[in-house]
């Protein structure tokens, strides 16, 4: 089977207090993000039923895109940023693409 597409869901508790703040940063990031040669999507998802609750869904199309896009400036401003806001550690979750077919994206 071809390599397919990585894509992480990282879930962000944030404290309640920080919640726009947190948005903003992460929207600054995000903007940048899908300008990388490696990242296929990148979206920011949040929580209808409590707004402190984000997921961002990171669609990467090799196996060496993800540490690339930790090397970032607007990566690792972001992480630094938002860090302290956090209710929690973030936690993110890796999963393989099946469906649509990588082209797609």
């Amino acid at each position: 089977m071809p390599t397919s597409l990585l894509v992480v869901h990282v879930h962000v508790h944030v404290l309640p207090q920080h919640v726009d703040a947190f948005l903003q940063a992460t929207l600054a990031n995000a903007r940048e993000s899908v300008k990388e040669p490696g990242i296929a999507r990148f979206d920011v998802c949040q929580d209808n039923e409590d707004p402190t609750r984000f997921v961002l869904v990171e669609a990467y199309r090799t196996p060496d895109a993800p540490a690339a896009h930790k090397e970032t400036a607007h990566y690792l401003t972001w992480r630094d940023t938002v860090t302290p806001m956090m209710a929690e550690p973030r936690v993110p979750r890796r999963y393989t693409n099946r469906f649509p077919d990588d082209a797609a994206w």
